[in-house]
């Protein structure tokens, strides 16, 4: 970095939930007097919720097809567009969440860069902490996994807990998410997340999750709500009778700490419900996660897929758990050192 500006660092928001992640860090940084170039890939509700906060953010490539060569070529365009933007901005260091893109581009920019990973079996791992120049991972994170991908130990740097607590912390639910939706808060809400089809480390369907969204809404008492990933799983679950699926980007973390039932095929929004307290359950088709398996073991997350019972769809007890706000600094302390020591190197 140089004396005579702010260190400059540039972040790439390449899927939705990256947007309230990174909100937190942003603040840290701009406060800790960094200079903040924003990126975000045109992918479900990604830019619309970043434009909502940062509206001078700049859109850079689009969905990614199925299937891995089609899928290798779309990052390889976005990685060149985001190439040329930064060698416009010249920034310090660049920080992601697993965006290869963005890798791939600073290092072809010779820009030093942090990467965050908390799946482990992502296949492109082998190429994102290759590329990186210090691997952040949450404490649950297998050694043997980091090995195999070629994250050395003086590379890595670990986190405690889990990377939604960093914006779940202090959070307070909003229920004018319920009105918004038409829902009837004395009935049985339930919030139910497609698989991501299409991803790397997800391939084929999820019967069991078609199944249970059939269950439920079968049920008179029971109110569906699907967050769709896409365009296409959109249209598939609006034209069911008796289930929701919103026109646009709503307030997931407070319809997640609202609802009575939580059923995901992913990650990161099961984990999000299960940390808000709301009975959440697992049917993910690919390997489960460390950081999810943590979740199970204490309780917080239940795993449906070798059970093909469905939940009880009941109402909850009322109140929503609150995630202390010194969960949240301690995180951010860990990916801010990251950036100082990789844009020094």
């Amino acid at each position: 970095m140089t004396a005579t500006r702010a260190p400059k660092v540039w972040i790439d928001l390449s899927n939705s939930p990256h947007v309230p992640f990174f909100g937190p860090i942003v603040e840290r940084l701009e406060e800790e007097g960094w200079d903040v170039c924003l990126t975000a890939r045109r992918h479900a509700q990604t830019v619309e919720l970043a434009e909502s906060i940062w509206p001078h953010v700049r859109v850079v490539g689009g969905e990614s097809p199925g299937g891995r060569a089609a899928k290798a070529r779309t990052i390889a365009r976005r990685a060149w567009s985001l190439y040329r933007v930064a060698r416009a901005e010249r920034p310090d260091v660049a920080l992601s969440h697993g965006s290869y893109a963005q890798l791939v581009a600073a290092r072809a920019a010779s820009i030093p860069a942090v990467t965050m990973m908390d799946y482990e079996h992502q296949p492109a791992n082998h190429l994102s902490f290759r590329l990186a120049g210090v691997v952040v991972v949450p404490a649950s994170f297998p050694d043997h996994a980091l090995r195999r991908c070629g994250a050395s130990r003086r590379r890595v740097r670990r986190y405690d807990g889990f990377k939604e607590e960093i914006y779940l912390a202090g959070f307070r639910p909003n229920p004018a998410v319920v009105e918004e939706l038409g829902l009837d808060p004395g009935r049985v809400i339930v919030i139910m997340r497609p698989p991501p089809h299409g991803a790397l480390y997800h391939r084929g369907g999820n019967e069991w999750f078609d199944e249970l969204v059939e269950s439920a809404r079968g049920r008179p008492d029971v109110q569906v709500v699907v967050l769709p990933r896409s365009r296409d799983q959109a249209e598939r679950f609006a034209a069911l009778e008796r289930v929701t699926v919103p026109s646009h980007a709503v307030d997931g973390r407070s319809l997640l700490a609202l609802a009575d039932v939580v059923i995901g095929a992913g990650g990161t929004m099961s984990r999000e419900s299960a940390l808000l307290g709301t009975p959440t359950y697992t049917v993910f088709a690919g390997r489960l996660g460390a950081a999810d398996a943590a979740l199970i073991e204490r309780g917080l997350l239940r795993d449906l897929r070798g059970d093909r019972q469905p939940p009880a769809f009941v109402k909850k007890p009322t109140g929503s758990v609150m995630i202390p706000r010194d969960r949240r600094e301690p995180l951010i302390d860990v990916i801010s050192g990251a950036l100082l020591e990789a844009a020094r190197r």
